[in-house]
């Protein structure tokens, strides 16, 4: 409890300091921003060597660091125990995939060990996540940090090796499920980078042993997403999917969060959420209590479950299970999937086919790279078949856009989605495609830059809020496909926006209200937090600011 406190005060603390400091900022000025972000690398900085690297203010409990089965106690880690008296225990068994354990198996949540250091988003998040990295990385490597960087794909492969998989992040409640697959960009990345190695014989060598090592582990990461609990049916495309039950753990904090979805559904009967209500008592009994289990998730084994109750309702098994789905999209929540993106593992999206498809044109360049031509043919063969099933399930040529589909009922979603434009990242999207995609920006872009959607649920990954991640992928897709003006226009505004909230409070968050431009986010059901950090906002602002920069600005050509 004793790391629980300091970390409260130390945000408590920084949050008053940046307010106090809020108003002698007249104006928006980058280079403020730039200094605010150069410096930030060290305050979100994490090792198993720091104290506060142990910190969880999602959870009530002590802090506990697991090390993979059978491993050793490392000197830094037993320092660590001497200093931080944090306890120090081991997973009960080795973990070929994920879901291999269920959290609830452990006595309490804590930690998973990495061995390098890593960089974290900021505010509640407090660990190394999955996406969040891949953005953060381009940001270390913009700011010359690159050990940094391949420290951080180094602990996702410690990860594939000792947990399964690349996870959501390295908490013992994320041992069941994943978060979009950028692995290979980081991967290709690092190793393109020639501040990554040293450039002598010695130090190529080493880059390419460090790249074989990678294609492997790879090679198993992507195989997560060709489990059978992640394929979207028969269509030959993937899903998200959580191998976990019941409401997540990490809502420990946020005990509003369910029975407020649950308020929300009985106060729109009409939203298409109906299914996902159960009736039931605030306090079961014992009988009660064996049914909901059936219907609903296990009151005994979960706090989180006990409390997701509101006037007489009870959420469904389903709505767990696509609850679960929406978080390893990442965009938790929005109303893309149905209310709360409670449909989530019913549909084939368009933003992880196009990861995915990305990923195996990746592997195939590795192997292509590593001297493996059969491999690189069979990985050929995977794009190809992605590419046919997106453009069989995907592409809807009367609406000129790419559109997620469920599986289940066999029909498109017209949701106008953001993760529409990541075809052009992804690179499975033609010339003419993408024409027909970008004439209809306007469905997302706002004076500070992209919002999620056209719909205001206020739900923050909906209208009228920006994230630097989705901003980048479009703006970098945009870029990808020739259509440079509007890349460095939506990058321009974004940077601006991300000026104006450091103007106003001296702070850089994790999203932005990117219609009135300013960081002033009024989330009405679900997180209501706009964090402060923030690892990725960081690094796209630097990354924004070479594509907004060119020579000739809007000029340049292409469009």
């Amino acid at each position: 409890m004793k790391l629980f406190r300091l970390l409260v005060f130390a945000v408590a603390a920084i949050s008053i300091s940046g307010a106090q400091e809020a108003g002698q900022v007249a104006v928006p000025n980058s280079d403020a921003t730039l200094h605010y972000i150069h410096e930030a690398w060290d305050t979100l900085t994490r090792s198993m060597t720091e104290c506060h690297s142990l910190v969880d203010i999602k959870v009530t409990a002590n802090p506990i660091l697991y090390l993979p089965a059978g491993m050793s106690v490392p000197d830094a880690v037993k320092a660590l125990t001497e200093k931080c008296g944090v306890k120090v225990l081991s997973l009960p068994r080795r973990i070929e995939k994920l879901g291999d354990i269920d959290p609830k198996e452990l006595p309490n949540a804590g930690l998973l060990y990495l061995p390098e250091p890593y960089v974290v988003p900021g505010g509640r998040f407090n660990e190394m996540y999955g996406w969040d990295s891949y953005f953060i990385l381009l940001g270390l490597e913009a700011d010359h940090h690159e050990a940094l960087a391949k420290g951080m794909v180094d602990n996702f492969l410690f990860e594939i090796e000792n947990y399964g998989g690349v996870l959501n992040a390295n908490r013992t409640y994320y041992l069941t499920r994943s978060q979009p697959p950028f692995l290979t960009s980081m991967i290709r990345a690092v190793y393109e980078n020639a501040g990554s190695f040293a450039q002598t014989p010695e130090g190529r060598a080493e880059a390419r042993r460090w790249l074989e090592r990678a294609y492997e582990l790879a090679k198993k990461d992507h195989s997560v997403w060709e489990r059978p609990e992640h394929r979207a049916g028969t269509t030959g495309l993937s899903r998200y999917f959580d191998y976990g039950t019941g409401p997540v753990p990490e809502m420990a904090d946020d005990s509003t969060y369910y029975p407020d979805v649950i308020r929300w559904l009985l106060a729109h009967p009409h939203a298409g959420g109906a299914g996902f209500l159960v009736k039931g008592p605030e306090h079961p009994d014992k009988a009660e209590a064996q049914r909901l289990k059936q219907t609903s998730c296990d009151v005994e084994a979960s706090v989180v479950c006990l409390h997701a109750w509101a006037d007489g309702y009870r959420l469904s098994k389903d709505f767990y299970l696509g609850d679960r789905a929406m978080r390893e999209s990442g965009f938790d929540p929005s109303n893309r999937f149905g209310p709360f993106s409670g449909e989530t593992h019913h549909f084939a999206p368009v933003c992880l086919n196009s990861l995915l498809y990305r990923y195996e044109r990746d592997m195939e360049h590795i192997a292509h790279v590593l001297g493996k031509a059969a491999e690189a043919a069979r990985w050929n063969r995977r794009a190809q078949a992605r590419d046919a099933a997106i453009h069989r399930y995907l592409w809807r040529a009367k609406d000129g856009m790419f559109e997620d589909y469920d599986f289940l009922h066999g029909r498109s979603n017209t949701y106008a989605y953001i993760a529409q434009l990541y075809p052009l990242f992804g690179g499975e999207a033609t010339r003419e495609e993408a024409k027909q995609v970008v004439a209809k920006l306007s469905l997302f872009e706002r004076p500070g830059g992209l919002s999620m959607s056209n719909t205001n649920t206020g739900l923050q990954w909906d209208e009228p809020f920006g994230w630097a991640p989705t901003n980048w992928v479009s703006v970098a897709g945009l870029e990808l496909m020739g259509f440079h003006q509007d890349a460095a226009r939506i990058a321009k505004h974004f940077d601006e926006t991300v000026d104006e909230g450091f103007a106003h409070d001296g702070t850089i968050r994790e999203k932005y209200n990117v219609v009135s431009r300013n960081s002033d986010v009024k989330v009405a059901t679900g997180y209501k937090s706009n964090e402060i950090g923030f690892g990725w906002t960081n690094s796209i602002y630097l990354k924004f600011r070479t594509i907004a920069e060119r020579p000739g600005g809007e000029a340049a050509g292409g469009n």
